[in-house]
């Protein structure tokens, strides 16, 4: 109730039972969905939010918070996926699946990264002993798909 209704009138002297027993709801809502909203928050979160008496203030806080954070791991993430380089440790299909996974949390937060435009960020990465691999590809009139790509690479 708290969150999806405006805070009643004060109730004075001259407040109907209506609107006594609908502030009354309306308080009881608010401090619950409080207690709740700080019980189920991550201590490390909680200690940087501000501490306020309404419902609604709190969660836009969470909010905030929460944004500039996913600013912050947005860009991680994409000088991540613009700086990987395929170091032959690991498979070349794990790191082209390490550089779509990359790519898909870009996108859910907000950053939408083309496949074709992905697609070149994997050729880029790869070492010089696919450089036939990377020809072949820019002169081929077909767009592969990332299957595809990873599937020829591999």
């Amino acid at each position: 109730m708290a969150l999806v209704e405006d805070k009643p009138v004060d109730i004075n002297e001259y407040s109907t039972v209506e609107q006594v027993a609908l502030s009354e709801s309306w308080k009881r809502s608010k401090r619950l969905n409080l207690m709740f909203m700080k019980m189920t928050i991550a201590n490390n979160i909680k200690t940087s939010l501000s501490q306020t008496g309404n419902a609604l203030e709190y969660l836009k806080a969470v909010e905030d918070q929460f944004r500039s954070a996913d600013k912050s791991l947005a860009g991680t993430i994409m000088a991540e996926l613009t700086t990987m380089k395929y170091d032959g440790n690991r498979g070349v299909q794990d790191h082209i699946l390490n550089m779509a996974d990359k790519a898909a949390k870009l996108k859910t937060l907000g950053m939408q990264v083309d496949e074709i435009f992905l697609m070149q960020f994997i050729l880029n990465s790869l070492p010089l002993q696919f450089g036939t691999f990377k020809i072949h590809y820019n002169t081929n009139k077909d767009k592969w798909s990332l299957n595809e790509l990873t599937n020829m690479c591999v």
